[in-house]
């Protein structure tokens, strides 16, 4: 009895509580905005500075970048459109669609949350092909500068996520020094699965693709977008094993998530994006 007492009482110390966060950031009288918005809106502001900024560089395209810097103060409106619609398309099909049927108007209620990256990933792709096509810009090294920005986001956004204490983690181990205890999660200690995706999602990733892109990876179109692809696939798998599923999806065919079969073909496209862009050379910079 005495030694389960002193067991316990070495527990209790290494549990932490999740802070209490308020939600919202800002309140101008009856307008609320909250922390998720802030980290859409910093997540796009400061991609564009940094796509601006790579874009300019001409050492890393080997000349002239096959699109101007105005070129993607356009693009960001129709990337933002594409990161909103494809995210909130995504989540209503892929995550709760019986849901969002009985409840259709709930659809466009985007303040309540219930967004997804893998449908913000293919508005991104439909959005860098309409532009592209539109003004006469090669799609791939669209697609590269875009994808070269986008951990900024996911960053911003899992610590968003942490914020809100939402999409928490899987029961951890007591004696795990950071697991923590959400007020919505019960009173188990649980991964912080959120900083963990942050961790690999946006800083591990931001790493890699900043330093292909020094390497000369954009003088290989296509090879960023197959590197980030891949990246985030493995990265998001390795981060669904820590994080408990939706509630309304739980787990799927042999203890799969929908987070790990939507990352599935995302890291084979990725890997045939690379294996082209670097049969097919470097690119041959003309406007140099």
């Amino acid at each position: 009895m005495l030694s389960t007492i002193l067991l316990t009482a070495t527990f209790i110390p290494l549990l932490l509580q999740f802070p209490a966060f308020d939600p919202i950031a800002i309140r101008l009288g009856p307008l609320a905005i909250r922390w998720y918005a802030l980290a859409y809106i910093g997540g796009i502001v400061i991609g564009w500075l940094y796509a601006r900024s790579i874009i300019r560089t001409e050492k890393l395209w080997g000349g002239r970048a096959p699109m101007t810097t105005l070129d993607f103060d356009d693009f960001i409106l129709w990337v933002t459109l594409g990161i909103i619609l494809g995210g909130r398309t995504g989540y209503v099909l892929f995550y709760n669609l019986d849901f969002f049927i009985a409840h259709p108007a709930q659809i466009f209620e985007l303040w309540n949350g219930g967004m997804s990256f893998h449908g913000g990933f293919l508005g991104c792709v439909i959005a860098v092909l309409a532009f592209g096509y539109h003004r006469k810009i090669p799609v791939l090294s669209l697609g590269d500068v875009t994808c070269a920005v986008g951990p900024i986001g996911l960053l911003l956004g899992r610590l968003a996520n942490f914020v809100n204490g939402e999409l928490w983690g899987r029961p951890a181990d007591p004696t795990l020094p950071w697991a923590m205890v959400f007020p919505t999660g019960g009173p188990v200690p649980r991964h912080p699965s959120q900083l963990y995706e942050a961790g690999l999602e946006g800083v591990l990733l931001f790493i890699i693709l900043a330093v292909a892109i020094r390497c000369g990876a954009l003088k290989r179109p296509g090879l960023i977008i197959g590197i980030f692809a891949t990246c985030y696939g493995l990265a998001r798998i390795a981060g669904e094993f820590f994080r408990e599923p939706d509630p309304q999806l739980g787990f799927l065919w042999g203890g799969l998530t929908m987070g790990m079969i939507l990352s599935a073909p995302m890291i084979v496209a990725g890997l045939t994006f690379i294996g082209v862009a670097l049969r097919r050379g470097a690119r041959n910079n003309e406007a140099s």
